[in-house]
């Protein structure tokens, strides 16, 4: 008797084992491959891939990782619990990158399996090759930018200094203006802060953040990418930059420093 309650004290500790090894999250995606297709080159293509816990036990991602910074994952980063849905949602920066893209997002859980790889490809179509692309109908239809004074100046300033130039753009088109990029050859130029959406007829302000440190008298050139297929803005900076506005306001004469008229 007291050998067969043995036996079945130990089958049933076999059982709890392998029950409780059998207890875990399991995640299971719709889809783990994503074709944008054609996207217009300044736009921010984004896609969830939604998943499901097809398992017994809470399911966590413990990191998303994507292979460029041209891609940025946003994830459900609370616990799922099992039959429950979560979300991994990937966001492609397309602006200054015409061509075929092909990018992957590995989301590692608490799982056994360790790691699942998503894909996201497309092509994205330059200013040019969208143009083509879209009816006429379809291009009176969409965003487009007007610039009242593409050129600042900011008149002397002093290095080290990051002066502010409020551009006022309005959107004449008949779709929201987005702004999601400026490019300079200087390096020295950008946004504030992030850009608003422009709704059709309105005017928005772009707030831009000079910040040379080249003596002289500059000149630099920036590029505003959005989603007018019509094209991108150009917009130009000016200005004196000295080494420091306290001595730029003296001169020199007979020797002795007297303020400048």
């Amino acid at each position: 008797m007291t050998i067969s309650l043995r036996l079945a004290a130990s089958l049933l500790l076999c059982l709890v084992g392998f029950t409780g090894a059998r207890a875990q999250g399991v995640i299971t995606f719709q889809e783990e491959l994503h074709d944008f297709g054609k996207v217009p080159e300044g736009t921010v293509a984004t896609h969830e891939f939604k998943f499901k816990n097809t398992g017994n036990q809470p399911l966590v991602l413990g990191n998303v990782q994507a292979s460029c910074g041209c891609t940025t994952p946003e994830w459900t980063r609370t616990p799922i619990l099992p039959g429950k849905m979560g979300v991994v949602k990937a966001m492609y920066s397309s602006a200054g990158r015409p061509g075929v893209f092909n990018k992957t997002i590995t989301v590692t859980t608490n799982t056994t399996a360790p790691s699942t790889v998503l894909t996201i490809k497309g092509t994205v179509l330059n200013k040019e090759e969208i143009r083509k692309s879209l009816t006429p109908a379809e291009l009176a239809a969409a965003p487009r930018a007007v610039v009242t004074q593409p050129v600042h100046n900011f008149g002397r300033m002093e290095a080290g200094q990051q002066p502010v130039a409020r551009l006022e753009v309005q959107n004449t088109g008949k779709q929201d203006l987005v702004f999601n990029g400026i490019t300079s050859g200087c390096y020295c130029i950008g946004f504030k802060t992030p850009p608003a959406p422009i709704k059709p007829g309105q005017k928005g302000t772009l707030e831009i953040i000079y910040t040379q440190r080249k003596l002289g008298a500059m000149v630099d050139e920036a590029t505003l990418t959005s989603n007018d297929p019509h094209g991108d803005l150009k917009l130009t900076l000016k200005a004196e930059v000295v080494k420091s506005l306290n001595a730029a306001s003296l001169v020199k004469e007979s020797d002795v420093s007297v303020p400048f008229k």
